[in-house]
């Protein structure tokens, strides 16, 4: 007969952290995968006319997008640490790691019903004559199907080994301070790309860095603190980092600074 499931051994906050960490690793698999990799959309392509049609307000929108999943993804980690001695408790590796499936299925399936339903900000694929196919397929492959998952692991109850507790919750937080990482990559196969160079950054560190990989400067902010390539390769944007460069292409500072701040004029 199986043994009821021990919820009450843990607290709101140790789930929660499950939770929101893996609900920030779905927001940052899909802003990776669609965004950047397969480029089939951004944030806001469903949207027509001014200014959405600028690809810096693009860059805005995914920017923010990334930015508040690295607030999410904080947030997990912060009531983890908090409740940290509860990764030694039984069953703490199921409880740990049905949360973060629930929190990874939550976010496709919130994402499905308003971003490409309700609001019509973008479709999965917006190429595709038949765009609701590709919606439904990864709603359920990367919606439901976690959250059903989650649900029956957390149902579950049985046994557990009390240690596996912190080898789960370390290798989601790895998997998410990874996924962060990533997102801060430039976009595939985009030559140009916008750059941030830290608050006081000199000019000549940026004009430097374009001139080291043959580049030229689109267009700089008054600051001076954020500029955009066009680069030969975009293998070569990544290089931009050993030059100084704090974020460069699709990273959620650098977006958002590109559109609150005035570009001083292209050059």
């Amino acid at each position: 007969m199986m043994n009821p499931t021990p919820r009450h051994e843990f607290s709101r906050r140790f789930l929660w952290a499950g939770g929101f960490l893996g609900f920030a690793l779905g927001g940052f698999f899909d802003g990776i995968l669609l965004h950047q990799i397969l480029q089939w959309h951004h944030l806001l392509s469903g949207l027509r006319g001014e200014p959405f049609a600028d690809i810096r307000f693009q860059m805005l929108a995914d920017g923010i997008f990334h930015a508040l999943m690295y607030l999410v993804a904080l947030l997990g980690f912060w009531f983890l640490w908090r409740t940290r001695h509860e990764l030694s408790a039984t069953e703490a590796s199921r409880a740990f790691s049905a949360f973060a499936l629930i929190g990874f299925g939550l976010w496709h399936v919130v994402d499905a019903v308003l971003s490409h339903w309700l609001l019509g900000l973008h479709r999965v694929r917006m190429d595709s004559e038949d765009p609701l196919l590709w919606d439904l397929l990864w709603f359920l492959v990367f919606g439901v199907v976690p959250l059903i998952a989650g649900w029956m692991t957390w149902r579950g109850g049985g046994g557990g080994h009390a240690a596996r507790g912190g080898v789960v919750a370390s290798l989601l937080c790895l998997a998410v301070a990874a996924s962060g990482y990533v997102a801060t990559w430039p976009p595939r196969g985009d030559t140009q790309v916008v750059v941030y160079f830290g608050p006081e950054a000199p000019a000549e560190r940026a004009l430097a860095a374009v001139s080291a990989l043959d580049g030229r400067v689109v267009w700089a902010d008054r600051s001076g603190e954020v500029w955009a390539f066009d680069l030969p390769e975009a293998r070569d944007a990544r290089s931009l980092y050993r030059h100084g460069a704090w974020f460069v292409g699709t990273s959620a500072l650098a977006g958002c600074l590109v559109a609150v701040k005035p570009p001083a004029g292209r050059v």
